[in-house]
């Protein structure tokens, strides 16, 4: 196999169509809603990590789980990327009219795009987190926040930070 851009081979490349069974697909027995979503910091140096914050309400009848999702949208590459990458997720046991805030980091090699090698790039990029893919159609609402971060700096090998 000579051609690694998997571009029309797995979901994250299918263009506008979605998949069937996307990633967090599926059903609970009670009902979430997102807020304050904050990105730390906005504008982060090349090589540096982004912490994000998010709080998670469950505003149903019953206990429940929620799988936490975060995805990551390049804004400009220079190279093929995919529409959003799975960058985090976590699942959040919250009891029935209660609420939690949850941490994560996005570390600099997730960012990273494959050119020959594995390097960074700045630029614009959102970040979406909720408890599905951005843009997929469910019979259950459920919401997906997104903010915008930048990256400063030169392009750069990943090695090299």
């Amino acid at each position: 196999m000579e051609n690694y851009t998997m571009e029309g081979r797995t979901y994250r490349y299918y263009g506008q169509e979605a998949p069937l069974y996307p990633f967090g697909y599926g059903l609970s027995y009670s009902t979430f809603q997102y807020r304050e979503l904050v990105l730390s910091p906005s504008a982060l140096p090349i090589c540096a990590n982004l912490s994000v914050s998010v709080v998670l309400e469950n505003t149903g009848q019953q206990d429940g789980e929620e799988v936490v999702q975060l995805y990551l949208r390049w804004e400009h590459s220079s190279v093929p990327v995919p529409r959003w990458q799975l960058v985090a997720f976590r699942r959040a046991a919250v009891p029935a009219g209660r609420e939690t805030k949850l941490f994560f980091q996005v570390v600099a090699e997730q960012r990273a795009i494959w050119a020959q090698d594995w390097h960074l790039e700045p630029g614009t990029f959102t970040l979406f987190a909720g408890g599905q893919q951005p843009g997929q159609q469910l019979r259950v609402p459920s919401e997906v926040l997104s903010a915008r971060f930048t990256v400063t700096g030169t392009a750069q090998p990943l090695r090299g930070c």
